[in-house]
């Protein structure tokens, strides 16, 4: 009933203030219809006695003039009158004339009156307040036959227009306390017999039946509801948060403790030769092996990927494999191998000039060209294959990641019929109108459509997805399920928002937040005093790093007290160097940070500090935690697992994060400051306001974005897949046991 006492109470106050507006409304009008009345009263009055007033003004017979003022009093509405010459002197008054209304009360306008030639006299009224309550005083000009002789004043009783007014006002009252009556009644009215045939309507849809078209909408959502509050309910069942403990029982639980098979053209591991000869082993700059790794780890399997390290080969055995991570072998790594021609033509050309920017708004034309599309179909032919070759079960769980790999689904598919399969797509899906740009976008949405289940981190994707679908397939789309059936077999379209381990494993090995902040500023060369902005990316145009630099500097143009104590590291690491638009950024960012240094730096300051090579993990984190504030910028993104990663690394609870609304993460971490990184006025704003927040405004907001991220951490993402996973192969089960029975 709160709802309704709620609106109960806006509309009382709505009817309220309209109320009053119409009192003050009516009081002005009639009150200005008691004015006019009365000028007009005064005016016959004195007309009436113009000529006897006129024979004695002349003469100046004071006394003669007082006995018609007198006469004229006897009105009960005219309490006093009195007359003045032409220059305002007195010239005679009723013995009651109030003392209080001197003629110097009318002011300029009888004098102006005054002076003014005989046809444009005019009446002047005005109420004037007296002890004994209001009075009307009307100014009447007496006109002699030779010009102006002067002016009558009549002072008029408004105590019958004040009883007029209360008359009004109760009356008014009256029907506003009737009409709120009436409105709350009816309004409860109309309520209980709305609610009573919503409650009966909605009952009768969720037993099945079938009323009003209207209504199926709502029946969908609930439905949806459900069934995310059911797989919900599975993954808190046992309480307590998500850890790679909890994630191996919920495989063993729901797929019987199977390995996964996943796919992705980034390996979690490569192996680097240096100059010296000897090897190192390199964690990639990329989200998807952040959230992807800490889940192999927990379930174990095999990792399919692209072995593109100097010395991958020789660290693997002749089919590819090795076990990692070094020194823990928790699963297996599956390295294929591609040639130069086929790394140009699939990954660098149809992959990342095409697919890349097709979906990410971030202003760069994407390319099409036939030959990348024939070594892309082979690439992908080539994974599948490699996929099957690591299966040992007819109806395996495969995870299939990101856009490199979209034709993968249908041909793993046609080899594994029973396959369970998901397919998350890491990046942004395009809306429909844009997609259809691609010249191959029908073949790549039959791929996907291979999967049992096609996972985006937002709902938007999802149903620019569906949208697509229905645009260039020929399919039935079940939007009650959320999900595409082609001949009898159904993909389930989901989302699920990424995240990252917790706790991270990397901040074990690492010192404090505040050794951290001591040994950055001895690296940099800082003072004691100076504060610190970090951002962390690949070099790429989605990134929206030049846009961030330009925001450091129109923040040190606006607030010239930053200048000398502000630094703003990047973490760069290069990227697809092969494509000429990479390059193009990688020189701009140069040249613009630069510039910045040189227009604010000085012999021992740098604003902007760009550390463009590959950073390890713990090295990014020591800055992380170093940092005052962490900006991510991205001007389009699927949801930008840095952002959750410095939230991660302040167990100091200290740090502001800046974050770009263009992200999936900024759906979650909603006590960011979410800016919009085109915008450099409200970006610089976002930086100062980080630079001044207290320290106990940063905890309250660092606390809760790392409650969230806790929460809904990788294992649960994970889990939640696995378990939906378990679902649809349940399903499947049963529709080909229902099959054999038949037959």
């Amino acid at each position: 009933m709160r709802p309704v006492f709620r609106f109960l109470i806006v509309l009382v106050v709505l009817l309220a203030t309209l109320a009053w507006i119409s009192f003050h409304f009516v009081i002005g009008m009639t009150q200005g219809w008691f004015e006019r009345d009365i000028t007009l009263r005064a005016e016959l009055a004195v007309n009436g006695a113009r000529s006897a007033l006129a024979a004695h003004w002349s003469s100046a017979d004071a006394r003669e003039v007082h006995d018609i003022l007198t006469d004229l009093s006897r009105d009960e509405r005219i309490m006093a009158a009195a007359a003045f010459t032409r220059d305002l002197a007195p010239l005679a008054a009723t013995d009651d004339y109030p003392a209080q209304i001197p003629i110097v009360e009318l002011g300029d306008e009888i004098r102006t009156a005054a002076d003014a030639p005989a046809d444009e006299w005019h009446t002047i009224g005005r109420i004037m307040a007296i002890p004994g309550g209001r009075v009307f005083v009307s100014a009447v000009p007496l006109l002699g036959t030779t010009g102006p002789l002067g002016v009558v004043v009549l002072v008029h009783d408004m105590t019958f227009v004040d009883r007029r007014e209360a008359q009004v006002q109760q009356l008014m009252l009256t029907a506003f306390v009737a009409l709120v009556l009436a409105a709350s009644l009816s309004t409860m009215i109309a309520i209980r017999f709305v609610r009573r045939g919503w409650t009966t309507e909605i009952r009768h849809f969720l037993r099945g039946g079938v009323r009003r078209r209207e209504f199926l909408p709502i029946l969908q959502d609930v439905r949806q509801l459900i069934q995310d509050l059911a797989t919900e309910r599975a993954l808190d069942d046992d309480g307590g948060g998500w850890t790679p403990r909890r994630l191996k029982q919920t495989l063993t639980q729901h797929l019987h403790g199977e390995k996964l098979v996943v796919l992705s053209n980034r390996e979690p591991y490569l192996h680097e030769r240096d100059a010296d000869g000897s090897i190192r082993v390199l964690h990639p700059a990329s989200g998807l092996v952040t959230a992807i790794e800490p889940v192999m780890r927990a379930c174990g399997g095999t990792w399919v990927a692209h072995g593109s390290g100097s010395a991958d080969r020789e660290s693997a055995d002749a089919d590819g494999r090795l076990r990692v991570p070094p020194g823990e072998h928790s699963y297996q790594l599956r390295r294929v191998w591609l040639t130069q021609e086929e790394e140009r033509g699939y990954y660098y050309g149809f992959a990342n000039e095409g697919l890349w920017p097709l979906c990410h708004i971030a202003h760069t034309r994407p390319s099409f060209r036939l030959e990348d599309w024939k070594h892309y179909q082979a690439v992908n032919r080539r994974f599948a294959d490699a996929v099957c070759s690591e299966i040992d079960a007819d109806d395996p769980i495969i995870l299939v990641q990101d856009y490199h790999f979209a034709l993968a689904p249908r041909l793993i598919r046609e080899r594994l019929p029973r396959a369970t399969i998901i397919c998350f797509w890491h990046i942004p899906w395009p809306n429909a109108e844009r997609f259809g740009i691609c010249p191959w976008a029908q073949e790549l949405l039959v791929g996907l459509l291979g999967s049992s289940i096609v996972g985006f981190h937002t709902q938007l994707h999802c149903n620019n997805f569906i949208e697509s679908v229905d645009r260039y397939l020929e399919t039935r789309i079940d939007r009650e399920q959320f999900a595409i059936v082609q001949q009898s077999r159904s993909t389930l379209v989901r989302h699920y928002p990424i995240s990252i381990e917790w706790p991270i494993r990397w901040l074990r090995d690492l010192p404090s937040p505040a050794a951290c902040r001591a040994s950055v500023f001895k690296q940099l060369g800082l003072p004691a005093n100076a504060m610190l902005g970090v951002g962390v990316d690949r070099l790429d145009y989605t990134k929206g790093i030049e846009e961030r630099l330009c925001s450091v500097e129109r923040l040190l143009e606006r607030s010239p007290e930053y200048r000398g104590r502000f630094t703003f590291v990047q973490l760069a690491a290069p990227s697809r160097t092969q494509i000429e638009r990479y390059r193009q950024l990688s020189e701009s960012v140069g040249q613009l940070a630069a510039r910045i240094n040189e227009r604010f730096g000085s012999e021992h300051y740098r604003p902007i500090v760009l550390l463009a090579s590959h950073h390890e993990p713990p090295e990014v984190f020591r800055f992380m935690r170093a940092a005052d504030l962490c900006y991510v910028s991205s001007l389009h993104d699927g949801m930008n697992l840095v952002a959750k990663e410095f939230v991660a690394a302040r167990d100091d609870e200290r740090g502001v994060l800046i974050l770009s609304h263009f992200t999936g993460a900024s759906r979650e971490l909603t006590e960011a400051l979410i800016v919009n990184p085109y915008d450099l006025e409200e970006v610089s704003d976002a930086l100062a306001a980080a630079l001044r927040m207290p320290a106990d405004e940063q905890a309250v907001r660092m606390r809760t974005m790392r409650s969230l991220v806790a929460e809904f951490n990788v294992y649960r993402w994970a889990g939640r897949m696995l378990i939906d996973a378990a679902q649809v192969r349940a399903r499947e089960r049963h529709r080909r046991d229902a099959v054999r029975r038949e037959g």
